[in-house]
């Protein structure tokens, strides 16, 4: 397993639709493992693909506590195929937009099919947290971000201010 790097609100590559995954092999299996290493490091409860520069309807997630025990899931090609009409706000943060913030509304509930790490088709019915982390992640799946749920003065205030935080890493003379 290897750490990678997490891409960082502006990046074009952020905002690219992910394509589905043909065939669940050992490859696809290491991106997971790695993927997953990557969040827990970040450290993060949930992560998709192409937040590590990789265009494919990938996600790993846990939600567990940090005094349980881990249980990580994995997601590939994920489809939801219902929704909820009642919604739930949580604060959402996301390891792309670091440091930043928001209240958003989504369905609290949920209904996904996906293939699991090892390629079986699965099909779940999520609420409340898990829900919630699914459809942010499914989300970046689409090239959006949390942040585009915002007003236009908010996001583009946190896009700036993401902006100045590159620029000043990226002048660190070494």
């Amino acid at each position: 397993m290897a750490l990678r790097q997490i891409l960082t609100e502006p990046n074009k590559i952020l905002r690219e639709k992910s394509t589905n995954v043909e065939k669940v092999d050992d490859e696809i299996r290491k991106l997971m493992d790695d993927m997953l290493e990557t969040m827990y490091a970040a450290p993060g409860i949930g992560l998709a693909a192409i937040q590590v520069g990789i265009p494919k309807r990938i996600i790993v997630l846990d939600i567990s506590g940090k005094d349980q025990v881990k249980k990580p899931m994995y997601f590939v090609n994920p489809e939801i195929l219902d929704k909820s009409s009642t919604n739930s706000t949580y604060e959402e943060g996301c390891l792309s937009v670091p440091g930043q913030f928001a209240e958003i509304d989504r369905p609290e509930k949920c209904y996904i099919k996906f293939l699991d790490y090892y390629g079986k088709p699965q099909e779940i019915k999520a609420e409340g947290m898990l829900a919630t982390c699914i459809q942010h992640e499914i989300d970046h799946l689409e090239g959006i971000l949390f942040i585009d749920y915002l007003s236009k003065l908010k996001k583009s205030m946190i896009i700036k201010k993401l902006s100045k935080q590159k620029k000043a890493i990226e002048r660190i003379i070494v």
